[in-house]
């Protein structure tokens, strides 16, 4: 299984020569199975690169699984485009509630107070699933689901294939001021001892303690999580677009310094926008 980042910033698109190193688009991560099986986790605007990409591979299959609706995981989509192509098929998974508004929920942004061309005027197929269970497969890939602390419904995926695991888990406040949609137990056990763990890491302490309740958790918690689930590697994710490469580079040698006093194994570093890993 192959994993690559297209988008690793939340919130907000945040280019400019202070984010060049971990990159400035919103959320988008590729997944190649072993038979070249394309799986594309949300559509911020890193979904923009990708499409030109797979145009060039003249890829006309794709699953693109949305864990949820907010803007930056869905605005780079108008810009994806193998959806303007009739040789196309795209299968979009969703999760009830959301699953209900979604072709809603992406055509509204599309509309011609918006943007130039209609949804309905896309060229290539494109098949809305609804996922009812906490797990569903691709080829020979298994996917579990389970919903994060987020506003709305938001939900993570654990990708099993071949005995290879991957946890794309952002949009999640770990420790949320409210009753949690699932206790921390719930997202250990959902990620333990995963090969590849990706979680949402956007704020400092000091910033989580003004933003309790918007959804998203701070790098040391996620990094406990982390160690407390024995995963293998750790990706620091959702960068908060107003901490430039200097600020994730303290940000993860903080992280390192945690896992070093816990005297754990587990490797971490910050997702890069068009960095490639191989489970």
């Amino acid at each position: 299984m192959k994993i690559k980042f297209w988008g690793t910033r939340g919130s907000i698109p945040a280019p400019g020569p202070d984010t060049v190193k971990y990159g400035g688009n919103t959320t988008c991560v590729e997944v190649r199975l072993k038979d070249n099986t394309l799986l594309i986790i949300d559509a911020g605007t890193g979904i923009r690169k990708l499409g030109l990409s797979l145009i060039k591979e003249n890829i006309t299959q794709i699953n693109l699984f949305l864990t949820h609706s907010h803007w930056d995981h869905i605005q780079g989509f108008p810009f994806f485009a193998p959806a303007h192509f009739p040789s196309v098929e795209i299968d979009i998974f969703g999760r009830p509630p959301a699953y209900s508004k979604l072709k809603e929920l992406l055509a509204d942004q599309m509309e011609y107070r918006y943007f130039p061309v209609n949804f309905d005027d896309l060229k290539s197929k494109i098949n809305f699933i609804e996922i009812y269970k906490n797990k569903f497969t691709i080829n020979n890939a298994t996917m579990h689901i389970i919903e994060t602390n987020h506003p709305g419904a938001t939900h993570a995926l654990r990708i099993e294939e071949d005995g290879a695991n991957f946890i794309f888990l952002t949009d999640n406040e770990i420790h949320p001021p409210t009753l949690p949609k699932n206790p921390y137990k719930d997202f250990v056990n959902f990620s333990f001892k995963a090969d590849l763990f990706v979680h949402d890491a956007q704020y400092t302490p000091e910033e989580m303690s003004n933003k309790k309740g918007w959804g998203h958790s701070s790098y040391d918690q996620a990094t406990q999580l982390a160690i407390d689930a024995r995963v293998k590697s750790f990706a620091l994710f959702h960068h908060e677009p107003e901490h430039t490469d200097k600020d994730i580079d303290a940000i993860l040698m903080k992280c390192k310094r945690i896992i070093k006093k816990q005297k754990s194994s587990l490797k971490c570093f910050a997702a890069k926008e068009g960095s490639e890993i191989e489970i």
